[in-house]
């Protein structure tokens, strides 16, 4: 498994250094470009995940038809263009520009679903766990590197770094990345699947809580450097001693939620855990009256932040069936990126209107809700799947499968020889679906 991720989490984790690289520091470094004002600093922070938003499904949709690694790599070059004209940007228009064209290259629910097509459901988990580190480690690495190049340098020569991030991930895309199965199943998506796509109440539950997650995150780095350096008086190139602790401590979480919200089953409890960490983040950083207060805040959220990030793409791959990957993840990631800029964007203007402590009690009121929603999840563990070979079963009684009540739904894995069913363990058991099969 993990000689099969390692390379995809490299390309993920180059792309995710490129694009966080500049979010410690882009917010008081951004202030200072003409035009600017806080409301169009927190667009700008949060402005790629509009285009992102857009084009998640559309990538997604394309890649269940031209393939995967040809659409990455189409959004690689659309990255690298957009971070050129960030490093060129003169004022805040262009630089907002720029973030939206960034943005527009929205492959995040492609390597998802790539992920989905070269590792088994079973090790889904920790394969997503690996990239999460990954993700993590190049968050971390950024938090340390991006204060310390941009006060050198200025925030251009990290734009640069982004496209160089770019033209390394696409060599690594063609050169170490194995290409997925070939797969067929016994249905093809037509318009009517995206309606029940979007009535699927567990994935519509995991797109919300996306969405939550990740405008809580554009708006931390949107406050976080604005206090710190306004507030606390930190200098910005010291940044990253603030950063850096929080996310180490976010790693070991990350470790813990995987182990246990797979090994253990408890991945609902995990979701919940993180977002009752959100809100006593939140809590701390806008009552906090001295700069290691508000560190402890930050601590805190990071921490709940990557409890969430190994089991969020894996259990949304979970609730979609195998044809629909590509677009239920599109649809996933399309939420996570609304709430990005919705996070910058809204909360450029509360910060402006109310200041960190009435944003506070606003996310804690959003916190309370989000938990009652998160305790109607259903778990996805009670599915499981039977990876039968061609040569153990009669192909001909395939279609029996779809009269048997309890059968998610079957495929084949033409590249491995094997048919695949995903069935619900409370209501058939492994045995009968074996004995419907037997030739």
């Amino acid at each position: 498994m993990l000689r099969t991720v390692a390379p995809l989490s490299a390309i993920i984790a180059l792309r995710f250094l490129g694009l966080f690289i500049v979010l410690p520091v882009l917010s008081v470094y951004a202030l200072e470009l003409p035009g600017a004002n806080e409301w169009l600093v927190g667009i700008t922070l949060g402005g790629y995940a509009l285009t992102q938003m857009v084009l998640q499904v559309p990538f997604g949709m394309l890649s269940d038809k031209i393939g995967r690694k040809v659409t990455i790599a189409i959004g690689l070059v659309i990255l690298i263009i957009g971070s050129l004209v960030c490093a060129a940007a003169t004022d805040i228009y262009m630089l907002m520009f720029g973030r939206f064209l960034q943005g527009a290259g929205a492959i995040g629910a492609v390597g998802a679903a790539l992920v989905s097509d070269l590792v088994k459901e079973e090790m889904r988990s920790r394969a997503m766990a690996v990239m999460g580190g990954s993700i993590a480690l190049s968050f971390a690495f950024s938090m340390g590197l991006g204060p310390v190049l941009g006060g050198l340098y200025g925030v251009g020569v990290l734009f640069l770094l982004t496209a160089a991030c770019g033209v390394l991930a696409i060599i690594v895309l063609f050169t170490k990345v194995p290409n997925p199965p070939r797969i067929t199943h016994a249905y093809e998506l037509d318009e009517s699947d995206m309606p029940k796509l979007m009535n699927n109440y567990a994935l519509l539950k995991m797109n919300l809580t996306n969405f939550l997650q990740k405008g809580l995150m554009t708006l931390a780095f949107l406050v976080i450097p604005l206090m710190m350096v306004g507030e606390f008086g930190v200098e910005k190139a010291a940044l990253w001693k603030v950063y850096l602790p929080a996310l180490l401590l976010g790693v070991l979480a990350m470790g813990a939620s995987a182990v246990y919200g797979e090994k253990k089953q408890q991945s609902k409890a995990m979701l919940i855990l993180g977002v009752v960490l959100f809100g006593a983040s939140y809590l701390i950083m806008g009552n906090a009256q001295s700069a290691w207060g508000f560190i402890v805040g930050v601590a805190v959220f990071f921490v709940g932040f990557n409890i969430h990030e190994p089991l969020m793409q894996s259990l949304a791959s979970k609730y979609a069936r195998v044809h629909q990957k590509g677009t239920a993840l599109g649809v996933f990631n399309s939420f996570g990126h609304l709430g990005t800029f919705l996070g910058g964007a809204l909360g450029g203007w509360l910060y402006l209107h109310l200041g960190l402590e009435g944003i506070s009690w606003i996310v804690v009121a959003v916190c309370v809700a989000w938990v009652g929603l998160l305790f109607t999840l259903t778990n996805p563990h009670q599915t499981k799947n039977l990876y039968l070979p061609f040569a153990d079963i009669a192909l001909a009684n395939r279609p029996k499968l779809a009269q048997l009540e309890g059968v998610v739904e079957w495929y084949q894995n033409e590249t491995e020889a094997l048919l695949i069913v995903k069935y619900d363990a409370k209501m058939v058991e492994e045995a009968r679906i074996v004995e419907l099969l037997k030739p």
